[in-house]
């Protein structure tokens, strides 16, 4: 087995980060990603536009130019990947870890490749590989899908959208725009405070002028081949439908976690244990970077201000080495 000093779980901007840190503070590592370089942000929708700026996305300083102020899904594909490459990281691409266990002072990690021996382990695997399941009789039809790409495929469809963030949003807009008969399902009173400023008052007013349909405080009940029943506050409905877009939220690998060591707050927010200045876990040597930190909050950390946790992390990791 291959041993580094630091094995980093997930190839997204923060585990670039933190491979870049560790090169820079000298320390052999390893980053371990179960697809394409930046996988997540692969996997978001075609047309997807950020909400934090460019300069808030970069890493290791290395300047973002856009074409405009807030990139696209593509522009960031590019600026990542050419990070990535130009800097040579040490990245296994579509690796999949399948297990972290402990040994004296050591990890072994084993992936669907190979198996790797770390001193300390960084996770950093995001949240956006388990989405919150509706768990409504029809969920697992083919119709169903919990992630959105491109809106072409959607024209001319009876479209059902389930959800009132910005995911849900915009492909309720896009798809509209596309030819789709595009009815939202949203469970509270309005469209979520949190979607993009440039983008609320466009799905407000396309639902006010009745070009976009929509059923507030209301929820799946069922799923069928042609239909889709709605609980909402006139009673029970039905609708003819073709395909729902069940965009509900995601949530981080829960029991990948807890596997691995790792303390949960016993409440709903699921939030794993770790020290705020070090960001190591409850597991010596197993440290949490990203969005990840957030458990259920995934509202709570982003790109542009969890880039900070690579720095610290490292700091903390060559402090031990030193001691």
């Amino acid at each position: 087995m291959e041993h580094f000093d630091v094995a980093i779980i997930g190839g997204g901007p923060i585990g670039i980060a933190c491979g870049l840190e560790a090169k820079k503070k000298g320390l052999t590592y390893v980053i371990l990603e179960k697809g394409p370089i930046v996988n997540s942000l692969f996997n978001y929708p075609v047309n997807m536009q950020f909400f934090s700026s460019s300069e808030r996305l970069e890493i290791d300083d290395v300047p973002f130019i856009s074409k405009e102020a807030k990139p696209k899904r593509s522009e960031a594909l590019e600026y990542y990947r050419r990070i990535a490459t130009s800097n040579e990281l040490n990245i296994k691409l579509f690796e999949k870890v399948e297990s972290v266990s402990k040994t004296n002072q050591n990890f072994t990690i084993v992936s669907n490749k190979n198996k790797y021996n770390s001193q300390n382990v960084i996770v950093a695997t995001g949240f956006y590989d388990l989405p919150n399941l509706l768990k409504v009789p029809g969920e697992n039809l083919a119709k169903v899908s919990h992630y959105y790409k491109d809106p072409h495929f959607y024209a001319g469809q009876k479209l059902a959208v389930i959800g009132a963030s910005n995911s849900a949003i915009d492909a309720a807009l896009e798809c509209w725009r596309k030819g789709s008969d595009v009815t939202l399902i949203i469970r509270g009173p309005e469209v979520g405070k949190r979607v993009k400023y440039w983008v609320r008052p466009d799905i407000i007013n396309r639902i006010e002028e009745e070009s976009i349909k929509v059923f507030y405080n209301s929820t799946v009940k069922e799923i069928t081949e042609n239909e889709i029943l709605i609980d909402s506050p006139k009673g029970p409905i039905r609708l003819e439908n073709d395909f729902v877009l069940a965009l509900t939220g995601y949530m981080p690998n829960f029991n990948f976690l807890k596997k691995i060591g790792i303390e949960l707050s016993k409440d709903d927010k699921k939030l794993p244990k770790y020290n705020p200045e070090t960001m190591e876990t409850n597991v010596e040597g197993i440290y949490l970077a990203g969005v990840i930190c957030g458990g259920m909050e995934t509202h709570k950390w982003f790109i542009e201000n969890s880039r900070v946790h690579a720095p610290m992390i490292m700091a903390n990791i060559v402090s031990k080495k030193k001691a």
